[in-house]
């Protein structure tokens, strides 16, 4: 088994899993950035997209070869 990082993944393999990791934290947890985006005057895009870079780095990314 190779185990990768988020990091050492192809640049379109990154964007799919961003774009999936996206939804995941939106549906997750939309309401509560939303939120926290207008309370503190910060923009919800890009809170979501901060907090899927994030999201992507919790996961472990395994390949059997």
């Amino acid at each position: 088994m190779v185990y990768l990082n988020y990091n050492n993944l192809d640049l379109e393999t990154q964007q799919r899993l961003l774009s999936m990791s996206k939804e995941e934290v939106e549906s997750r947890f939309g309401e509560q950035l939303r939120n926290y985006a207008k309370t503190q005057y910060l923009d919800y895009d890009e809170l979501v997209e901060q907090e899927a870079i994030r999201n992507l780095y919790t996961y472990d990314y395994v390949f059997n070869i």
